[in-house]
């Protein structure tokens, strides 16, 4: 996990922020305007930092997708998973899935999606080869929530036009939350939508490196 800012740095941020501040050239009115409206101003900041953190960020980039979604008030955590895939697999001939993505394969997901609670969805690049372990830094430096299977398929039902097309995406889940395979290797639920529209949703190794052009799942509170 990533070590705290150090107080030498929040300073040297807080001069940072000064200096444009005197840069911008506001008049007394404006900045007053500004200052009433700080709650909104700190908002607007915050996501300027982590905009510019994951740009400093060698192993990801920009965000290419944002948008929300709204839980559904009938969703069901404990068998999101088969309900889904009962449903492609009726309504698609081009799906695909591991025969071991499963609602009770992935019952010990970290997260449980909130009934009609809305959260904020990101889908991020990996630029370069990058770990597990570096990936799920990654996400609690964002603020990110761990979803896991659940979460990819329920944004995949809610939002599949918001979702690249001929990429993987992988949406992780802490390591002792994964389903085990018989060999003691914890899988890693992802999704490839296809140019066809066709849909793969496979299980990826933990621990196994991703490569570059492969996407990042990044749930969030709204």
């Amino acid at each position: 996990m990533s070590e705290k800012n150090t107080l030498n740095q929040e300073n040297r941020l807080c001069d940072l922020f000064r200096d444009a501040v005197r840069a911008s050239g506001l008049s007394k009115d404006e900045a007053q305007k500004i200052i009433m409206n700080g709650g909104t101003m700190q908002l607007d900041v915050k996501k300027i930092f982590q905009k510019l953190s994951i740009a400093a960020d060698n192993f990801f980039g920009f965000v290419i997708k944002e948008f929300e979604i709204t839980i559904p008030n009938n969703y069901d955590h404990d068998s999101q998973i088969d309900i889904f895939v009962k449903k492609e697999k009726f309504e698609k001939i081009d799906f695909f899935c591991s025969k071991y993505f499963t609602s009770r394969n992935f019952a010990k997901a970290t997260n449980k999606l909130i009934p009609g609670k809305t959260y904020k969805v990101k889908i991020v690049p990996i630029l370069k080869k990058v770990e597990s372990e570096d990936c799920i830094a990654f996400l609690r430096r964002q603020n990110a929530i761990l979803v896991g299977g659940q979460g990819l398929t329920l944004v995949c039902d809610l939002a599949k036009d918001q979702l690249p097309k001929g990429k993987l995406i992988i949406s992780f889940d802490e390591k002792d939350a994964l389903w085990e395979d018989f060999y003691h290797s914890h899988m890693v639920p992802s999704m490839y939508s296809g140019l066809d529209n066709d849909l793969y949703f496979k299980l990826h190794y933990f621990g196994l490196s991703l490569r570059a052009g492969n996407y990042l799942l990044c749930v969030c509170e709204k």
